[in-house]
């Protein structure tokens, strides 16, 4: 079967996660489960078989309902070797490549380690699911890595086709879009950006997927480079920083504060 014969579908999970559920018509497999029971109830309303479990990074958010699952379908889960996932049959690391023969979806796993010790993406049929890492227009806390690590991985990310459609963890846009204005006032695709993805949101709709190219346009947790966002950070610390590590963690403090 050749790629992209099936669907993503967003299954929501607590407050604001995403299940990402890529689909065709008989078989399923999920990204980031961490309730088990919005994916059991679309499995039996769309009376799919589940053959995959992907999990980006151990927290509870992503992987609570792993088990679950589990319980009902023994199928293989995917997850970051060296991170405390009870339920992994495939710990995978950056590098590593595997297929979803039932989905016609080969898959290359990228390290994308500062959330967590040991975080990685899913990158393949022009689909990155990257959990926490990368957001729209923003990104994760550093948990448990560096800023400078979590930086090196939104760069690798960056690194990818403008085209490839970013599927991350969380609907958080609109609280990351005010955060961008603050630091980019003056960015126009910032301004389109916002009444789109706010139309999206009073309609009850994801603002996901978005893109590497629009992440590169409009969130400035990888745009600091950029002298408009250099000054900002410069002025939140109160003093000059240039290098774009220095800058990327100024940001991510002043995040932290907002």
């Amino acid at each position: 079967m050749p790629e992209k014969e099936f669907q993503v579908v967003p299954l929501r999970a607590f407050k604001d996660n995403y299940v990402w559920t890529l689909r065709n018509e008989r078989f399923a497999a999920v990204v980031d489960p961490g309730e088990a029971r919005p994916v059991l109830d679309y499995l039996a309303a769309e009376k799919l078989e589940l053959v995959a479990i992907l999990a980006t990074h151990h927290h509870q958010d992503h992987v609570g309902g792993v088990a679950q699952l589990l319980e009902r379908n023994p199928v293989p889960v995917y997850g970051p070797r060296g991170e405390p996932i009870t339920t992994l049959t495939h710990p995978v690391g950056g590098g590593d490549q595997f297929a979803l023969e039932q989905l016609g979806v080969s898959f290359e796993v990228l390290g994308i380690p500062g959330h967590t010790r040991a975080h990685v993406a899913y990158y393949g049929a022009n689909m990155l699911f990257c959990g926490d890492t990368l957001f729209a227009c923003g990104c994760g806390k550093a948990f448990e890595g560096t800023p400078q690590q979590l930086y090196a991985s939104l760069e690798k990310l960056m690194a990818l086709p403008d085209d490839t459609l970013v599927y991350c963890g969380h609907e958080y846009t609109l609280a990351n879009i005010g955060f961008a204005r603050a630091v980019e006032p003056d960015n126009a695709a910032l301004l389109e950006r916002e009444a789109s993805d706010a139309r999206l949101r009073r309609e009850d709709r994801p603002t996901l997927p978005s893109t590497i190219g629009r992440e590169k346009a409009t969130n400035p947790f990888v745009r600091v480079t950029r002298p408009a966002v250099i000054a900002s950070a410069n002025k939140y610390l109160g003093k000059r920083v240039g290098e774009p590590a220095a800058v990327f963690a100024a940001l991510r403090q002043w995040k932290n504060e907002f």
